[in-house]
């Protein structure tokens, strides 16, 4: 099973996301900016609670409310969108639990024949990509404490990401967001037909710093466009 998107970035503050993406409110302290989000970091989510449009963070990785384990996150840090409708995992999300994942961009590693090159993909404009995703909320049996996952949705790669991988981040225009962040749209066909038929913004990519490869490098350098011949720890 190859991992689409398995490390992003998000380092603007919650104003800015909340602002980009019409949010009612932001309902969140500031995460530390991250330049390496990793499966099971907190990360922030756009979705709609009691009618109004949120901000807040998740855990990345869903944990469906029927888990026994919360471990099991770490395996859904992504969802195919050709599955989605059918994985007990995501089935009950895709119904009424929908999100958007702010990004400022997201990597993608490369097959060399010396090992794997990463590269940054965003959007070739600057402005936040909107990750489809997939939220849920997991109760402790034991403490009863509340926990709120999601997951990114995947698709086929366009034509800027497929030499990299293949597979990438659906990937939301605006125009679509309210139809997508709709609660009460429960139709999965149409839901799914909406990710496959909408419009990819147009993204840009740069070679960077295997640096990005270990979980523990997290600042600016590694969204850097890798100079010629220089290569990372």
């Amino acid at each position: 099973m190859t991992h689409m998107c398995g490390r992003f970035v998000q380092t603007q503050n919650p104003e800015t996301y909340a602002t980009y993406f019409s949010v009612d409110m932001v309902r969140t302290d500031p995460l530390p900016p991250s330049w390496n989000v990793a499966p099971t970091d907190q990360v922030y989510a756009v979705a709609v609670h009691d009618d109004e449009r949120q901000l807040g963070t998740f855990g990345w990785g869903l944990v469906p409310w029927w888990a026994k384990d919360r471990r099991i996150g770490a395996k859904h840090i992504n969802a195919r969108v050709e599955t989605i409708a059918d994985k007990p995992a995501f089935r009950d999300s895709l119904r009424g639990k929908r999100c958007v994942i702010p990004a400022d961009g997201f990597y993608e590693w490369q097959r060399k024949e010396k090992g794997k090159l990463p590269h940054y993909v965003y959007r070739s404009d600057g402005d936040p990509l909107a990750l489809a995703g997939l939220w849920a909320t997991w109760k402790d049996p034991e403490t009863e404490e509340r926990f709120r996952t999601c997951t990114i949705i995947t698709t086929k790669p366009n034509e800027v990401v497929s030499p990299l991988h293949d597979r990438m981040p659906v990937i939301l225009p605006d125009d679509v967001w309210d139809a997508w962040l709709d609660p009460s749209a429960g139709d999965t066909g149409a839901l799914r037909d909406l990710l496959a038929t909408a419009a990819t913004p147009d993204l840009a990519e740069y070679a960077v710093s295997t640096l990005v490869n270990k979980v523990a490098n997290n600042l600016p350098e590694l969204i850097a466009p890798l100079t010629t011949g220089a290569v990372g720890g």
